[in-house]
């Protein structure tokens, strides 16, 4: 049985790719890693496949014709290691904002702890943020409260993107019918899991903002959550 793997979708990482992979390589557990690339002009997928030689059997790649966001990246992603059979299935960024040390964390939190899905949770012990300018750090934790409050799901970080999910999440959650592809896309994944009663768990990480490459955040993502965010509590009613 294939046990665990790391999704890392990818547009333009070229200076973290290799030092990501690496460490998930390096840590004490298993982990296997698929990349998803959306057809990075800075050759991030030829990287990929330069060390796909080194660690054949265990790193993956995908990739895609065009940036098409993050959500349809995991969904893609999603539908891989579900053919592929994995039990574990984890969310990462390429950019070291999300600890690989973490991972067994996660992994346990599921494994050993009996959640179906473990987030990664920057506000479960107040805010555990490193490197982000005061105004970002704000509207992320209000906007994490402000979906707990419209959904009534008593998760912390609802827009958290360090995830694992036991595979019966993805295979019960229709992932052909999720709408949202920016941040909206990690709320509307758990608040699906929420409706479908399965045991979610946070787990406490420091979150530090990348240090190479650029930041994919924009106010359209932003304002595809706050109406999103309403819009999707509403059809889960009716």
């Amino acid at each position: 049985v294939r046990d665990s793997i790391v999704i890392i979708p990818t547009y333009n990482e070229i200076e973290n790719i290799e030092t990501i992979i690496r460490a998930v390589f390096s840590e004490e557990k298993d982990f296997h890693v698929l990349v998803v690339d959306d057809n990075s002009p800075d050759l991030t997928a030829a990287k990929v496949r330069d060390l796909q030689k080194e660690f054949a059997g265990r790193l993956f790649l995908e990739v895609r014709q065009g940036k098409s966001g993050l959500g349809t990246a995991y969904i893609h992603g999603f539908k891989w290691c579900l053919k592929h059979e994995y039990q574990y299935i984890f969310e990462m960024d390429a950019d070291f904002s999300h600890n690989p040390k973490d991972l067994i964390r996660l992994y346990n939190a599921c494994a050993v702890d009996g959640a179906d899905l473990s987030i990664g949770s920057r506000y479960v012990k107040g805010v555990n943020v490193v490197n982000w300018p005061m105004n970002r750090v704000l509207m992320s934790y209000m906007a994490s409260k402000y979906v707990r409050v419209i959904t009534g799901m008593k998760i912390h970080d609802t827009t958290a993107g360090f995830v694992c999910y036991k595979r019966e999440v993805l295979e019960t959650i229709d992932l052909d019918k999720i709408k949202f592809v920016g941040y909206a896309f990690q709320i509307e994944m758990k608040f699906k899991a929420y409706i479908k009663k399965f045991k979610i768990e946070e787990v406490p990480v420091i979150f530090t903002d990348r240090t190479k490459g650029e930041s994919k955040l924009s106010s359209g993502i932003i304002s595809e959550a706050i109406f999103g965010v309403i819009s999707m509590k509403l059809k889960s009613i009716f």
